[in-house]
């Protein structure tokens, strides 16, 4: 197995995940094990937010919107 070193870390951080370890019943060792093991172990998404979207929220049956004409763009306004 590997070992890894943190230098340079904040009171702060370290007060903070000593009592986060403690909370859940583990050494700040495996504490930081299993936080990186959560950081580098997600795998991005297949699908994208509309996919997700429609997934959830598909069943229930869909709207239909009526759309607005559209109209021609406006001119830019001239600052001379």
């Amino acid at each position: 197995m590997a070992s890894i070193t943190i230098r340079n870390l904040d009171d702060d951080v370290k007060t903070r995940l000593r009592v986060r370890a403690a909370e859940n019943g583990r050494s700040m060792e495996e504490e930081v094990r299993q936080i990186l093991r959560e950081a580098v172990g997600r795998k991005p998404g297949s699908q994208n937010l509309a996919s997700l979207i429609r997934a959830r929220f598909g069943p229930l049956g869909g709207v239909d919107l009526e759309l607005p004409p559209r109209e021609p763009v406006r001119e830019p306004p001239r600052f001379d």
